[in-house]
């Protein structure tokens, strides 16, 4: 009995521990940081936005873990509420461009001619701008705030998950199975969602699990300059 992608996504996945050590090392290291942004209310040891001009620039102590800041707040705190806010804004940017970069990808991919054509030409005219230049501009237009700053990286993400979805598209589009569905009067939409996009899943999470570190990087960098989350509200850039 064939496995199922799911199976056959496990396995290699257990495969990829074993045989390095390192990316065990780094998935754990993750894992910390994912849960620690999870229960940062309940591991910080006081209000991340709490201000005290008389604790001000204060070295690492019982009382302030990591010392505190030029305002005065817990910087240990703070560090715990930033990664809940990086991790939600790239997260919610990246699972956002994955639907509709993966989405697009395939109808490009699967019909081909004049439509792929008009998708790719447009695609790679946004590949052609720095990620960060065109979340700068996005968010200069919007707006500093979370909700701007997701549109922004998902916008700058989406052409990559486009490009990744529809390469796959093309090979898989010729194959005998497609045709038979198509001889079997499938719909192109049942064609593209029930047997194409499953044999692109795996790269796209790939690629997806890749861009989330750049996504985190790129709003750390636009908080960093001042259009990113408003204080006082932590966040990794904004802590800089």
């Amino acid at each position: 009995m064939p496995k199922s992608n799911r199976a056959l996504f496990l396995e290699q996945m257990n495969r990829t521990f074993r045989s390095n050590k390192l990316t065990g090392v780094g998935a754990a290291i993750f894992l910390l940081v994912v849960l620690a942004a999870i229960f940062a209310p309940l591991l910080s040891t006081h209000d991340h936005i709490d201000q005290n001009i008389l604790n001000r620039l204060e070295g690492p102590s019982e009382q302030f873990l990591m010392g505190t800041d030029a305002y005065g707040r817990d910087i240990y705190s703070r560090l715990l509420h930033g990664a809940r806010i990086s991790l939600i804004i790239g997260g919610v940017a990246i699972i956002s461009a994955m639907i509709i970069g993966t989405a697009i990808g395939i109808i490009a991919g699967y019909y081909g001619g004049r439509t792929d054509d008009v998708i790719m030409q447009f695609n790679d005219i946004l590949l052609s701008f720095p990620t960060l230049i065109l979340g700068l501009i996005v968010v200069a237009m919007l707006g500093p705030s979370m909700q701007n700053m997701i549109i922004a990286i998902s916008l700058t993400s989406i052409p990559g998950f486009t490009r990744i979805a529809r390469a796959p598209t093309i090979v898989i589009r010729e194959r005998d199975f497609i045709e038979a569905c198509r001889a079997l009067g499938y719909r192109d939409w049942r064609i593209m969602v029930y047997h194409i996009l499953p044999n692109v899943l795996s790269d796209v999470m790939v690629m997806a699990s890749l861009w989330l570190a750049t996504a985190i990087r790129t709003e750390a960098s636009l908080s960093f300059i001042g259009l990113g989350v408003k204080p006082p509200e932590a966040t990794w850039g904004g802590m800089i």
